[in-house]
């Protein structure tokens, strides 16, 4: 298995290679060159099998056998031990037509710990194998942080440098990054929004070195073995409905996503393209609508981020959805080259209609705003007795908005507790945090506070990677 960049003009790279790379060198994404394929059939052969068991199935065929099967088995025993559910990522009933799929169960309470508790467990096997340390710089809207962290921080070859936007990630989400004492783990708040500090770590990847000698990688979702990961609840969850179907005839499934960077929904997409049969992929974003606006009417336009109570999406620049172009482009890396070079330019691109008719035929897509997403958090819990959080309150008005055809599976990225205020704004119910983090709002924070200047905070990375 080869992966090319989406921009054509990178060397091709081994799956280890692509796990350690972060930005191709010609500014693209790498992408597997070729999707793996099952039969409907092969994959209702999985029915019986544990989460652990469909990852492997999953995932192996990407690894193309450079890891032997025995020890990538382990690797994903040990990425899902901490979670707190055994079924990884259950599904909860919520009506007829619609089911909630909890991604929350791992140790930072959020979706973020199914592909980072796996990627923290990969690159340590690869760079022990290796004997070589790295240098990973990422950027968190809130999730990412706290999963890479608490994926990390046990990482003897890794020291993390995490940026977030100072005063805009919820208290909880910040906590969780700044009270993990370790020697290889340093956060970094930022005066800026997400995208300021998104748009400074794509820029270090092409720096000069300031690492003292270390390799570059990644742990945002432009790493591929992220969205690997992630698939893996796309097919866990048809097979449990299959299952609870008693073999019946299959209902249409479709899947209503919680995205600003569109890597969660672009699983997905991999997921349709190997074979899942799944109808519709469905958008789901807030204020920060650029991903809706591009689906609605062709506009891929950035425009000022709003803060709202979903803060994980405030984000008008998706990385992934890179991917999906040059997907839809044939794999056309100049092509690719090009759109992003305008939007760089323009902040804005267009695609033409046939290729928005073709993302049309597989998602759909909606946009809500503050109000309504309080709106939808109350109406689930008078309802249901049921507790979402504002960013899977997104997924649920998505989902009875658009009302696919058949079963919808709202994904439920993060758990209520990390968003208590505005829970208990909405429902009068105050969610409160699982026993392992009961202590957080008393434990000491530690994080370094650096203007918005590229130059200092490649200084500040040069001096602690001595």
């Amino acid at each position: 298995m080869k992966y090319i960049s989406t921009r054509g003009n990178a060397p091709e790279l081994s799956f280890k290679e692509a796990a350690l790379t972060g930005i191709a060198s010609d500014g693209g994404l790498y992408v597997p060159k070729d999707v793996p394929q099952f039969t409907v059939d092969e994959i209702s052969s999985w029915e019986k099998l544990s989460y652990e068991e469909i990852a492997f199935n999953v995932m192996y065929p990407f690894v193309d056998g450079e890891i032997n099967e025995s020890d990538f088995k382990k690797i994903i025993k040990t990425s899902y031990a901490s979670f707190r559910n055994k079924e990884v990522t259950p599904l909860h009933k919520l009506n007829d037509r619609e089911y909630i799929m909890e991604l929350f169960h791992g140790p930072t309470l959020a979706f973020k710990d199914v592909a980072l508790q796996f990627l923290g467990n990969l690159l340590d096997y690869i760079l022990d194998e290796k004997k070589e340390d790295i240098v990973i710089i990422g950027a968190t809207s809130g999730d990412t942080g706290s999963a890479a962290i608490e994926g990390c921080h046990h990482c003897k070859h890794i020291k993390l440098f995490m940026l977030h936007p100072k005063g805009k990630v919820s208290d909880v989400q910040r906590k969780q990054m700044t009270t993990v004492v370790s020697d290889n783990i340093y956060n970094i708040a930022v005066e800026g929004n997400f995208d300021d500090c998104q748009t400074m770590v794509k820029k270090m990847f092409s720096s000069s070195n300031f690492t003292n000698g270390k390799n570059i990688s990644a742990v945002n979702s432009i790493n591929w073995s992220r969205i690997m990961a992630q698939i893996t609840y796309y097919f866990y969850a048809y097979l449990r409905i299959k299952e609870q179907n008693n073999n019946g005839e299959m209902p249409e499934i479709s899947f209503s996503v919680p995205t600003g960077n569109f890597g969660d929904i672009f699983a997905g997409y991999m997921a349709k393209k190997m074979g899942l049969p799944i109808n519709k992929l469905i958008v789901a974003t807030n204020k920060n609508d650029i991903l809706h606006r591009f689906f609605k009417d062709n506009d891929y336009s950035q425009k000022g981020v709003y803060a709202t109570v979903s803060p994980s999406m405030d984000i008008q620049i998706s990385s992934n959805f890179e991917r999906l172009l040059f997907d839809l482009y044939g794999q056309d890396g100049n092509k690719i080259k090009s759109l992003m070079d305008d939007f760089n330019d323009n902040k804005s691109l267009k695609v033409s209609t046939d290729i928005l008719d073709k993302a049309k035929n597989t998602f759909e897509s909606s946009a809500i705003d503050d109000d309504g997403i309080k709106s939808i958090i109350k109406n689930i819990y008078n309802n249901y007795q049921y507790l979402v959080d504002p960013h899977t309150a997104t997924g649920v008005f998505a989902s009875e908005n658009l009302k696919a055809d058949g079963i919808t599976v709202i994904l439920a990225t993060a758990d209520p507790a990390k968003f208590p205020d505005v829970i208990k704004e909405s429902t009068g119910v105050f969610p409160e945090l699982p026993s392992h983090l009961s202590d957080l709002h008393d434990r000491e924070e530690y994080m370094n506070n650096l203007p918005l200047d590229i130059d200092e905070i490649k200084s500040f990375i040069q001096k602690n990677t001595i």
